[in-house]
């Protein structure tokens, strides 16, 4: 595999995101991650911390068909899937395709949506197809849900299953930005005006490359044992009630791959899993009343601290 195409494609997209937010990169590194690996990503926090501004700097930055859905009460399944019509003209139904089909999908507060609506994200989010009316169509690749939610705001809102946050690959929070930081973007033009103006800076082929070429990346059995020792913990800790399942598990295997290529590596080490373990398994967790889901990052890096990490001999 050829690891600079990796280091390339990573420099091209943070520099671009990086225009829009502003000490990010670590966030904008773990979005690509969840890209690389194939996954969807929930991204979790206060309003106006600039969510959908990442997203949508992504998404150009990728290139693609990039479609927005602002989720609400009275948002159908069909709005998302589409929808079978009668053409006069043709004199036949014909189909009518939705958001959906789109190679990178942003569900603008997911958790405005009915249960109803957000369950019909299941089918395009895990087996990359729809269905209407018995008829199943493939969607295009790359495919990627981008997903944001308020964690303050309950009125009028609809919690996401635990079934369906464990479809996320990651679920991530930007936070505030630093003061200086902060002045700067208050300062500066509008942050549409910049996110319009950011073009696409990495190619069809390259995209097709590292979304493939990641697999490559060598993970020993030490690795192995150890990416298992942390999900097994997590199902025998009495911090949580229930642990990580083997979705979990692949997800973090695919993870340590895909850091460990974005950071110019072949092969995986421990403090690859240990970084990127409490970003993907994190919401895949339920703790126990003592503590908060919202700590639930906190505890899964306290317990890897306890667990021995292996040594090279």
């Amino acid at each position: 595999m050829d690891i600079k195409r990796f280091i390339f494609y990573k420099e091209k997209v943070i520099e671009n995101c990086s225009k829009v937010i502003l000490g990010k990169n670590d966030i904008i590194e773990l979005v690509l991650t969840c890209f690389i690996c194939k996954g969807h990503v929930l991204l979790e926090d206060m309003p106006g911390t600039g969510k959908t501004m990442l997203l949508r700097a992504f998404s150009r930055t990728i290139g693609g068909d990039f479609k927005r859905i602002q989720f609400t009460p009275d948002l159908l399944p069909a709005d998302l899937t589409g929808i079978n019509f009668y053409n006069r003209s043709m004199g036949d139904f014909e189909f009518r395709k939705g958001p959906l089909f789109a190679n990178i999908v942003l569900a603008d507060e997911i958790n405005r949506a009915t249960p109803r609506t957000q369950s019909s994200l299941l089918e395009a989010m895990e087996e990359r197809q729809i269905t209407v009316d018995g008829n199943t169509t493939k969607l295009d690749e790359p495919f990627m849900v981008m997903a944001t939610q308020n964690p303050i705001e309950s009125y009028g809102t609809f919690p996401l299953p635990e079934a369906q946050i464990d479809r996320f690959f990651m679920k991530l929070s930007l936070g505030y930005m630093e003061r200086e930081q902060e002045i700067e973007v208050m300062s500066r033009s509008s942050t549409l005006d910049i996110v319009n103006s950011i073009t696409q800076a990495v190619t069809i082929d390259d995209t097709e490359y590292v979304r493939t070429a990641c697999t490559e990346v060598s993970v020993c059995d030490d690795i192995k044992r150890y990416m298992m020792d942390i999900i097994e913990k997590t199902r025998s800790s009495n911090m949580f009630i229930s642990g990580v399942s083997t979705r979990g598990g692949i997800a973090l295997f695919k993870a340590a791959q895909a850091i460990a290529a974005l950071r110019g590596r072949t092969y995986v080490i421990p403090e690859d899993v240990a970084y990127i373990a409490p970003h993907v398994l994190g919401h895949r967790v339920t703790l126990n009343a003592a503590v908060k889901q919202s700590d639930a990052k906190l505890s899964i890096i306290d317990m890897i601290r306890e667990l021995p990490a292996p040594v090279e001999e």
